[in-house]
């Protein structure tokens, strides 16, 4: 009896939990249908629809419109509108106007957004922060643009900051950030169209163009690829971005991620396609290519000289944050002939009482320096810098005194890591960092011959990656015609084109006389 018992219990465990489907049928095809002339059935519906009143945040008033004497009622959700002006522009209108008028329109002071007869729209719509207004015996419904969702006033950008040039940067209101780039864009051909990108959420994502520069071809691969999504919820856009990906389990990012206004609308300017979504204080930029992520708005601030000081000096971290941990590798274990005979005593004599391999003091010393930079990153702001700071100083030191780490070992790790601070591109830094550990591993087994293999196979890969049909290193390689803001850039008035490998219906930025 109990060998059947356990039998059975093992086959219940085994088999696959059994869910049954909830239709939800009826509340679908009621959205298909339009509202009704007679006010006791809408209010009845939207009732059911918003599940009045177990919902304690949707609001029904209902009342008579004196100057019509007809029955009405306004439903919205109080948490994301403005209810004065619901209360002055809407409510005391309706219900104080005793002049003989015909129509809506001329009783309200505030402005009419839309009409609308189909339940489903109405209901996303009041979701949404509109004012839904109900007449009796009147087909359409009327609704109110009253949206008012509080949220982070405009402020500095947090994680690319520059010393000279604009401050402010993206909030988690989408209206101010469409505000922003329109206050740099004042053109008649900027774009702002809403698409929604999920089923249950109703999320909408907003593409900003310039219809008179972008490509047509590349802005309806954007849109299918956009209306591809079998999504309930897509509520941020570093989701939506791992959603665009053509390339998921690429360490390389193929998307320029910004919270700076200023850069997308530079980019904006040359005939690239920004995404922006509600509750993100940042925007997505299409298509991407490398030198976009590796330059900085504040090369173009900054006079010529300047700039490409910093940017030549930015190219020059990036190498010593790669590859100055796996040549140290390489150099010790396997070419120890190329280092000079002073420095290779001094080397000898610092690790001389030290057990390890320098592979392992590598590696001990890089996932330290990983830990440390993700702590102050993640504990409260006031004491992060301090935990970083006494932890690299207190660990560097000890490590040092107990012989388990040599101090050049300090010193390159140390110079690894400043330098990897330089990318500004989050998800480049994070490629660069997962990279650094892949050379030292080739270097460990292989020596210097294990760091060029692989990043000769790491560069063929770089140049197959595309963005959505944009190779990763053009205009370089292959080469289109463009303002050759590459590895330098020239000063402004040479910047003449726009870049070729966009295929923007105007190539030409700067035209002579």
């Amino acid at each position: 009896m109990r060998k059947k018992i356990t039998k059975s219990l093992f086959k219940n465990l085994n088999s696959e939990p059994e869910f049954k489907e909830q239709s939800n049928t009826e509340a679908i095809e009621l959205k298909k249908q339009d509202i009704s002339s007679r006010l006791d059935q809408n209010l009845a519906t939207f009732k059911s629809i918003f599940s009045v009143p177990l919902n304690t945040d949707i609001m029904v008033r209902e009342f008579t419109i004196r100057s019509l004497n007809r029955r009405a009622f306004i439903i919205f959700v109080g948490t994301m509108v403005d209810l004065e002006h619901i209360k002055e522009s809407i409510m005391e209108k309706l219900l104080g106007n005793e002049q003989s008028s015909t129509k809506i329109q001329d009783i309200v002071s505030f402005p009419i957004a839309k009409m609308a007869t189909n339940i489903g729209e109405i209901t996303d719509f009041i979701s949404g922060g509109i004012t839904a207004l109900f007449v009796e015996g009147d087909s359409e419904c009327y609704l109110f643009e009253t949206t008012k969702i509080h949220g982070r006033s405009i402020e500095k950008s947090d994680n690319e900051v520059i010393v000279k040039g604009a401050k402010e940067a993206f909030n988690e209101n989408v209206v101010d950030n469409i505000a922003l780039i329109r206050k740099k864009i004042k053109n008649e051909n900027l774009i702002v169209e809403s698409k929604v990108i999920t089923k249950r959420s109703k999320n909408s994502v907003f593409l900003v163009y310039e219809k008179d520069l972008v490509n047509d071809e590349l802005l309806l691969t954007i849109k299918d690829k956009l209306a591809s999504f079998n999504s309930d919820k897509i509520i941020d856009l570093s989701i939506l971005e791992q959603y665009l990906e053509e390339h998921p389990r690429s360490i390389f990012p193929t998307m320029l991620y910004t919270e700076r206004p200023d850069r997308a609308a530079a980019f904006i300017e040359e005939g690239h396609i920004v995404l922006l979504m509600s509750n993100s204080p940042s925007c997505l930029i299409l298509p991407t290519t490398f030198w976009a992520l590796m330059h900085s708005p504040e090369d173009h601030y900054l006079r010529t000289p300047y700039g490409n000081f910093i940017r030549l000096l930015r190219f020059f971290a990036l190498f010593i944050a790669m590859f100055a941990s796996p040549f140290y590798i390489a150099i010790t274990n396997y070419h120890v002939g190329m280092i000079p005979p002073d420095l290779l005593m001094a080397m000898a004599g610092s690790r001389e009482r030290v057990p390890f391999p320098s592979i392992i003091e590598i590696l001990m010393m890089e996932i330290g320096f990983e830990l440390i930079r993700e702590a102050g990153l993640r504990v409260p702001s006031p004491i992060g810098p301090t935990i970083g700071i006494v932890g690299a100083l207190i660990l560097g030191q000890a490590a040092v005194q107990a012989n388990i780490i040599s101090p050049i070992v300090i010193i390159v790790i140390a110079l690894s890591g400043l330098s990897s601070f330089i990318i500004i591109d989050g998800s480049m830094n994070f490629a660069i960092r997962i990279s650094r550990f892949l050379f030292v591993f080739s270097a460990g087994f292989f020596g210097i011959y294990g760091v060029m293999a692989l990043f000769t196979v790491g560069l063929f890969y770089l140049v197959s990656l595309k963005s959505y049909g944009i190779p990763y290193f053009a205009p370089m390689t292959p080469h289109f015609a463009s303002s050759k803001d590459l590895l330098i850039r020239h000063i402004p008035i040479k910047e003449k084109f726009r870049p070729g490998y966009l295929k923007p219906k105007d190539m030409v930025k700067q035209r002579k006389g």
